[in-house]
């Protein structure tokens, strides 16, 4: 007969001790920690993770280690002390019977890079870009795109890893954020790593927490509009929605694809649209995580809502501000540019009084910068092919900022002060580094004028000195107010030098008025 062996206690407590480690909850990172990531240079990196309550955890680079303790839930979160620029580096991090390795690692600048479609709009759809991706084989850039995901509720981690910049992988990254990190790259000489998280068509409201939105009355219409709008879309309209789309991509496809193919289904729930949609799957994930500043190119979706944008795009800017707790860092963006037919006559403009916006942000918030692109936009296309200028006059800001290059320009000049006398218009502008330029025209092209009744003209403008503007008309004898490039897309042509930076569209007269029904 045969006799079980009977476990001796030693085997006993051997098998138990596997079961446990076999168990216990693996040490893990957020995927933003990965290999060939980019580390800030010269700040405290937080690195955090999860693993056992209770559990020991250390992370080493470069000559040091940090250590810590997960707490009750099981996250653990560590601060590395500040490094120079360099690398590769190995981080290791290890648990209490687990490692992980990350190699290639750099430390130099972070940037991220954010907004909708124009910040979005992919290398390999930009003016020449078989040439510009031709070049983009640079492993001192380093690229992580987040994938979208829009949620109600915030997300511990993205969907996204670090790669190395080559003509592949630079392929379907942001234009906007390849170019300003490329220029970046070769004129600081260190790593440069650029995170993208934008999503094309993003209402600026998605990116702010919701207890945010809801605490400033300004945002009451739009939160309502949108409580009303997930309320109608339910999980039924929804499959019906479905339905209707493969049924018209059948009939699509059976007609030997002729025509334009049938929209797909777009879910409001968990769009770019909705508030903190993209802060919550997109933003929240990554707060903490060591950057210089963001870059930002956004608000075609919110034309047409000038006066609730005075109010959020600086709420956007102060919350992210609060939540990485890095301080005042760089925040810069591109203005909107010139876009639909170009401006016959003097009138109201949705975009213009966007933009007027964004200046004001500008004006009231710190360490904010914006660069002007309204001679940079196409007529009948909403994301101008043209993206190294922009990219450029944005990485301006930031050299001249924050990279001790104070001799460059960098700052459009904008709308001072003005002086009426004789029925002309005295225009003062600052900053003026070069001196005001008519460009590809000796006229001064742009100003309308108006009077009392709020009429609006073209003017007459002639420049008298290196900051200073004289507009008349004829048809108006006493002026009150002043516009320049003021529209959709203006005809404007007034410069910092010859083709340098343009003067920042401008309007004297008080207040946003009614957006005009153009929009």
């Amino acid at each position: 007969m045969k006799i079980a062996r009977r476990t001796t206690p030693f085997i006993l407590t051997l098998t138990l001790l596997k079961l446990t480690a076999c168990l216990a909850a693996e040490v893990t990172l957020p995927s933003i920690f990965s290999d060939h990531m980019v580390l800030q240079r010269e700040l405290a990196n937080p690195v955090w993770g999860w693993a056992d309550p209770g559990e020991s955890i250390s992370v080493s680079i470069n000559g040091q280690t940090q250590t810590t303790t997960a707490d009750s839930d099981g996250t653990w979160r560590l601060v590395l002390s500040p490094m120079p620029a360099g690398g590769p580096y190995t981080l290791e991090v290890l648990g209490q019977s687990q490692r992980k390795t990350f190699s290639d690692v750099l430390v130099g600048e972070v940037w991220i890079c954010s907004g909708q479609s124009n910040m979005e709009f992919r290398m390999r759809a930009i003016n020449n870009s078989e040439l510009e991706m031709l070049t983009a084989n640079n492993p001192q850039i380093r690229l992580l795109a987040i994938e979208r995901v829009g949620t109600q509720e915030p997300q511990k981690d993205i969907k996204g890893q670090w790669a190395l910049c080559t003509p592949e992988s630079v392929r379907n990254f942001s234009a906007i954020g390849y170019f300003f990190g490329e220029r970046l790259e070769r004129i600081l000489g260190v790593p440069i790593g650029l995170i993208g998280n934008s999503w094309g068509g993003a209402d600026a409201l998605a990116y702010v927490p919701r207890e945010k939105l809801e605490a400033n009355p300004a945002f009451a219409e739009s939160l309502e509009k949108w409580k009303a709008k997930v309320a109608a879309y339910t999980d039924d309209v929804h499959e019906k929605e479905v339905e209707r789309y493969q049924a018209e991509r059948k009939k699509y496809i059976a007609n030997g694809r002729r025509g334009n193919p049938p929209q797909n289904v777009y879910d409001p729930r968990v769009g770019q649209h909705r508030p903190s949609n993209i802060y919550n799957g997109m933003v929240y994930p990554i707060i903490g995580y060591g950057i210089r500043g963001i870059i930002w190119y956004q608000g075609e979706t919110n034309a047409g809502r000038a006066v609730e944008y005075q109010q959020l795009f600086p709420l956007v800017i102060n919350n992210m501000r609060e939540d990485w707790g890095q301080g005042d860092f760089p925040f810069y963006w591109i203005q909107l540019a010139d876009f639909r037919a170009e401006d016959d006559e003097p009138s109201d403009s949705t975009w213009a009084e966007l933009r007027e916006s964004q200046t004001m942000t500008m004006n009231s918030v710190p360490n904010t910068g914006q660069a002007v692109i309204i001679d940079v936009g196409e007529s009948f296309e909403i994301h101008p092919l043209n993206k190294r200028v922009p990219a450029d006059r944005l990485v301006c800001w930031a050299l001249a900022n924050d990279y001790g290059f104070t001799d460059i320009p960098y700052e459009s000049p904008q709308f001072e002060s003005m002086e009426i006398e004789d029925g002309k218009v005295h225009v003062y502008f600052y900053p003026v580094n070069k001196g005001l330029y008519p460009y590809d025209s000796k006229e001064v092209k742009g100003f309308a004028i108006a009077g009392s009744d709020g009429k609006f003209v073209w003017a007459n403008a002639k420049i008298v000195a290196n900051d200073e503007v004289l507009v008349w008309s004829d048809e108006v004898a006493e002026p009150v107010a002043i516009r320049y490039a003021w529209g959709s897309n203006p005809i404007a042509n007034l410069y910092d030098g010859h083709g340098g930076l343009p003067v920042t569209p401008f309007r004297t007269d008080n207040g946003i008025l009614s957006s005009s029904a153009e929009e």
